[in-house]
């Protein structure tokens, strides 16, 4: 950090920089448990947790980089930077690779690129941009103008198909559309609209996420198909009871009963190993963690900041709530995997990206008032 300034260093929230290396450390010992297979001859490893950590430190190069410039600059970069993504976006029905039955994932040699990713990073600068022009409360004609921010990026992802992560982009949007503000007469009308539209988004669905919507209904109704990570998890989350099985010693997980334990469902295997008592102190650890970033929320001195520094709790807020809830069965299997504890390369450079611009946010609250 030779190149930031040390009066900077002194206001930097370094609370949320403990909690962030402190969840990822979690992460990398719940992925190295996730990534064993046991055998007759013993627990066999893959490579995920390593392949992890390369990415985290590929990450916290990308979080000492979000920090190193004045974060205000940004709103200049915002518009370029959005219309590269959504070039992207359109890539990826033409050059994308095909992994697991859907088209996300550009191949770059090496690895594997997700735009779906910086579309996050995309939105949440550009978003920041539009709502932190004035401080007035939205009228139609303003909310139109941001609600075009998320809908294109979205609209793109959702013909992937992946549902969970447009579900995120318009979710990180709607919520700095809240926390900016709506005038009255708007804010009641979608208030009463937006509940009858989401029938509509039924029509717009592929089979296999209709199914997924009815199997969250009923999990007992394909226990065999569509049913079976649901139940699988809530049996290992189950079997945890109150202090768990102990690390590596999980038999859902282990022995491959568990799908998808490395990323969308890598909470099920800490709940089957840690038990209600170590998933009661992750949750706690999270929630010090978003309180960390809603301090700095608080603390912006101007409206772009704090504005971007809302929506970057909202985006996180956002996975958490969503990925508990799928575990545990009470939200739909929608493929939006936990920070910093589920395996994914793009997830945790953008994660630590973002984190790096609420500490940049943070660092230089002192420096102006707007």
């Amino acid at each position: 950090m030779a190149w930031i300034d040390r009066r900077l260093l002194t206001h930097m929230n370094w609370g949320l920089l403990s909690f962030t290396l402190l969840l990822f450390a979690v992460g990398i010992g719940n992925l190295y448990s996730a990534s064993g297979i046991r055998l007759e001859e013993g627990i066999v490893q893959s490579s995920y947790y390593q392949r992890q950590m390369i990415w985290g430190m590929i990450g916290a190069a990308a979080m000492l980089a979000c920090m190193s410039f004045d974060y205000r600059h940004l709103q200049s970069f915002a518009l370029p930077f959005f219309l590269f993504t959504l070039l992207c976006l359109l890539m990826v029905p033409i050059f994308g690779k095909v992994i697991y039955g859907a088209r996300r994932w550009i191949d770059l040699g090496p690895f594997h690129f997700q735009p779906s990713e910086l579309a996050k990073l995309a939105v949440l600068v550009m978003g920041a941009r539009v709502l932190g022009a004035d401080g007035e409360a939205l009228d139609w004609k303003r909310l139109a103008q941001v609600l075009c921010v998320g809908l294109a990026p979205a609209a793109l992802i959702f013909m992937q198909p992946d549902l969970g992560t447009a579900l995120t982009v318009l979710a990180l949007l709607g919520g700095m559309i809240l926390y900016h503000g709506l005038q009255p007469r708007v804010l009641r009308i979608c208030i009463l609209v937006i509940p009858l539209l989401l029938p509509a988004a039924w029509f717009g669905m592929h089979d296999y996420q209709r199914q997924r919507i009815m199997t969250f209904l009923d999990p007992s109704s394909d226990p065999r198909g569509s049913g079976y990570h649901i139940i699988q998890s809530q049996i290992a989350i189950g079997s945890g009871q109150i202090w768990g099985k102990g690390f590596q010693q999980g038999t859902q997980s282990q022995l491959r009963f568990l799908p998808e334990k490395h990323t969308d469902f890598a909470i099920a295997v800490f709940g089957e190993e840690w038990g209600f008592v170590g998933c009661v102190l992750l949750m706690a650890l999270f929630c010090c963690f978003l309180l960390s970033i809603f301090s700095t929320v608080r603390s912006a001195k101007d409206r772009f900041g704090s504005t971007l520094a809302a929506g970057i709790f909202i985006y996180f807020f956002w996975q958490m709530l969503v990925n508990a809830g799928m575990v545990v069965g009470i939200m739909p299997v929608v493929g939006i995997p936990l920070p910093f504890l589920s395996y994914g390369g793009s997830a945790t450079v953008v994660n630590f990206a973002l984190l790096g611009l609420v500490l940049n946010i943070s660092m230089r609250r002192f420096l102006f008032k707007s």
